[in-house]
C-alpha cells in the first residue's frame, strides 16, 4: 500500500512516516501544500493523508485540485481545527475522512485502513500460521477450531510481528521498538504484558499456537507440534 503524507510538522511527518512504515506502507511524506499537490499527480497512491494548515497551499486547496483533477484517491483530513465548518469545507470538497489534532495513531490507522476497504478494489492478504488466521483489516484472531476472539490495538500489532516472522526469535527490546517505537515512554514490561494476554487468547480459541520465551534471547511464536 502506498500512502502520502502532507503534513508541515517535520517531527510529526517522521514519527507518521516511521509508524506507516512498521504497518506495511510504503509513505511518501511532504511538508508543504504545493509538493503534496505535485507528488499526488505523479504516482499512484492508495491513500493520501493532508494536514489543512500548510504553507504555499493550504489542505482544502490541495483536495480541490486532486478531485478537479479527477482523483478519488481516498483522502484523509488533518487539523488543529476542531470546528464544524471545518469539517463540512473538507467533506464537500472531496474528503473521506477527517481527524483532529491531537489524536492516536492507533486510531489514524484504523481509520485509514477503514477507507481502503470503501475501494472496490481493495483486497487484504490474509496472515496466516499453523491453525490461526489474521486479517490487516479486522482485529479478529481466528483459529481452526471455528473460534475467533478480538485483539487490543496493540495485541494485534504483536500478534502481526510474530505471524508475519514465526519461528523467529524477538527480542523484547525489538517488540518494543516495532510495535511502540523507539521514542515511547512505556516499560518495557509492556511487552510481557501483551504478550501473555495473546497467549490467554491464542489458548481461549483452542490454538495450538503460542508465544514461547527463549531465556536471555526474547520471545518466538511457534505451534506445538513443531
Amino acid at each position: 500500500m502506498r500512502l502520502l503524507i502532507a503534513e508541515d510538522e517535520p517531527d510529526l511527518a517522521e514519527a507518521l512516516t516511521v509508524f506507516f512504515e512498521k504497518n506495511r506502507f510504503t509513505v511518501d511524506a511532504v511538508n508543504d501544500g504545493l509538493s503534496a499537490y505535485e507528488y499526488s499527480g505523479a504516482d499512484d497512491y492508495d491513500a493520501i493523508i493532508l494536514d489543512i494548515m500548510m504553507p504555499k497551499m493550504d489542505g482544502i486547496e490541495v483536495l480541490r485540485r486532486i478531485r478537479s483533477d479527477g482523483n478519488k484517491t481516498p483522502v484523509m483530513m488533518l487539523t488543529a481545527k476542531a470546528e464544524k465548518d471545518d469539517r463540512i469545507t473538507g467533506f464537500d470538497t472531496g474528503a473521506d475522512d477527517y481527524l483532529p489534532k491531537p489524536f492516536e495513531t492507533d486510531e489514524l490507522l484504523s481509520r485509514v485502513r477503514a477507507m481502503l476497504r470503501r475501494r472496490e478494489d481493495y483486497k487484504p492478504s490474509v496472515l496466516a500460521f499453523d491453525d490461526i488466521s489474521l486479517s490487516p483489516d479486522s482485529d479478529i484472531l481466528r483459529c481452526g477450531t471455528g473460534k475467533s476472539v478480538r485483539l487490543s490495538g496493540r495485541e494485534f500489532q504483536v500478534a502481526e510481528l510474530f505471524m508475519r516472522s514465526p519461528k523467529t526469535v524477538f527480542s523484547a527490546e525489538k517488540i518494543m521498538e516495532r510495535v511502540w517505537g523507539w521514542d515511547s515512554d512505556a516499560e518495557i514490561n509492556v511487552v510481557w504484558v501483551h504478550i501473555s494476554n495473546l497467549r490467554k487468547k491464542l489458548k481461549s480459541i483452542g490454538s495450538k499456537v503460542t508465544i514461547h520465551a527463549n531465556r536471555g534471547l526474547g520471545y518466538i511464536m511457534e505451534a506445538e507440534n513443531d
